[in-house]
């Protein structure tokens, strides 16, 4: 689960007050109404942190005849897990579900389960409400609208401004930004660094190679979804790029997540991290108060851009009240809806009003040198590309077949030895 373990630390990205915005439907909302002018009653599933209790009791005061159960889990794996199995029961799911990016294509595989948003959602929730790429994001091949946007994670690098001077690098953010231009100049970069400190430039291989392969035009699955990581040549290209660059001491080999990882943050363990958003909230929540002021953010990210994390709500057809449902999650993801999430959590916008929104644009991080992150990650955000394709299975080849066999080589492996490893358990996860 591409981010189920970090929506809890997010919340320390959000750092200014974000005020004045009034809700959507603020003077009276067409939202929740059964069409009889009876009570209805909703219920919403999501997971970890969505910063949605306030705006959940504020939906119902402005919808008096809408009371909403809301059912949240702790974590995005047994969630998941749970969303998969009800639907596969056709039994017990809520009237709006929250679907994580990296969950996103085991869902789409099942269109028919969902409620076009096309058909049952506002009128006024269009696509054009939401990031180009976000919107393409949450429909599916046969064209269904299946979620509307919540959160993003636009990519860019945070690094460490103490490590990259005793390197002789250069640490202003504007003048590292040369280093971070290409996947080239950043492993010709790491080289540098590991031949004056002797140390690793970034955390892990997989941590690497994960963002790289999210930048390509094809990934796991072709849109016939037939297994292609033998067929797409880049992949390949980027698996022996990266681990070339770790067998040459650029790896620091710490899983992601793991109390080693995040004591890594403290001790300098690497001077490098790929850094969507809502990982400025990690990195200072790890690497404590001792380190404030050494980590730095720059927006530049090597082949333009990417994204990594958010997430989607859909309602499912076993909702008794769809169109009630859609529009509560309409509500839940308008601009002025996530902006309030971003205060309370971190959780970075994908609507297009919200992303130009100044409460969101001047809003700073200290523990990063009070750069203007707001404004920094709405540019990132802007640089993403078309969404890749990910069918049915995509999620699990990263966690289950490269990433092991990514970490097999950090342990190792020869490249080769982990190339096949890596193909032979995506070949069981799709056959």
């Amino acid at each position: 689960m591409r981010r189920q373990q970090t929506r809890v630390l997010a919340g320390a990205f959000a750092l200014v007050a974000v005020a004045g915005l009034s809700a959507c439907g603020d003077e009276g909302s067409s939202g929740g109404s059964s069409g009889d002018g009876g009570q209805v009653e909703l219920t919403i599933g999501t997971f970890t942190e969505f910063g949605y209790e306030d705006l959940l009791t504020e939906y119902e005061r402005l919808n008096p005849n809408v009371k909403i159960t809301h059912h949240k889990t702790g974590e995005g794996g047994p969630y998941h897990e749970q969303l998969l199995t009800k639907l596969a029961a056709n039994s017990g799911l809520e009237d709006v579900v929250a679907i994580e990016e990296g969950h996103f294509p085991d869902i789409a595989d099942k269109p028919q389960l969902f409620n076009d948003l096309a058909d049952i959602g506002p009128k006024d929730a269009k696509p054009d409400r939401w990031l180009d790429w976000k919107y393409k994001a949450g429909t599916a091949k046969d064209g269904t609208w299946i979620g509307y946007g919540t959160d993003i994670g636009p990519l860019a690098m945070c690094y460490r401004k103490d490590l990259f001077e005793a390197a002789g690098l250069p640490s202003d953010p504007e003048a590292v930004k040369p280093l971070f231009e290409s996947w080239d100049s950043y492993f010709a970069a790491g080289d540098k660094y590991v031949k004056a400190t002797k140390k690793a430039w970034f955390d892990s291989n997989s941590q690497i190679f994960n963002a790289m392969q999210n930048q390509l035009d094809e990934g796991y699955l072709n849109e016939d979804d037939e297994l292609a990581i033998e067929s797409n040549q880049d992949i390949r290209e980027n698996w022996d790029q990266v681990t070339a660059a770790g067998k040459r001491g650029q790896t620091a080999g710490l899983v992601a997540f793991s109390p080693e990882w995040n004591t890594g943050f403290k001790q300098g363990a690497f001077a490098t991290k790929t850094c969507p958003s809502w990982m400025l909230g990690v990195v200072k929540e790890q690497a404590g108060p001792a380190n404030a002021g050494k980590w730095a953010v720059t927006d530049a990210f090597p082949g333009g851009g990417g994204n990594w994390g958010g997430s989607f709500l859909a309602v499912p057809k076993q909702s008794q009240h769809p169109k009630e449902a859609a529009e509560l999650a309409a509500w839940l993801t308008a601009p002025e809806q996530q902006i309030k999430a971003f205060q309370k959590t971190g959780n970075f916008p994908s609507q297009v009003e919200a992303l130009s929104s100044p409460e969101l644009l001047e809003s700073t991080n200290d523990y990063f040198g009070d750069v203007k992150t707001g404004e920094l990650f709405a540019a990132m955000a802007e640089k993403v590309g078309e969404p890749q394709y990910k069918g049915a299975g995509d999620g699990q080849i990263q966690e289950n077949a490269t990433s092991p066999a990514l970490q097999a080589v950090e342990q190792g492996k020869s490249a080769d030895e982990g190339w096949q490893q890596a193909v032979d358990a995506a070949k069981k996860i799709v056959g």
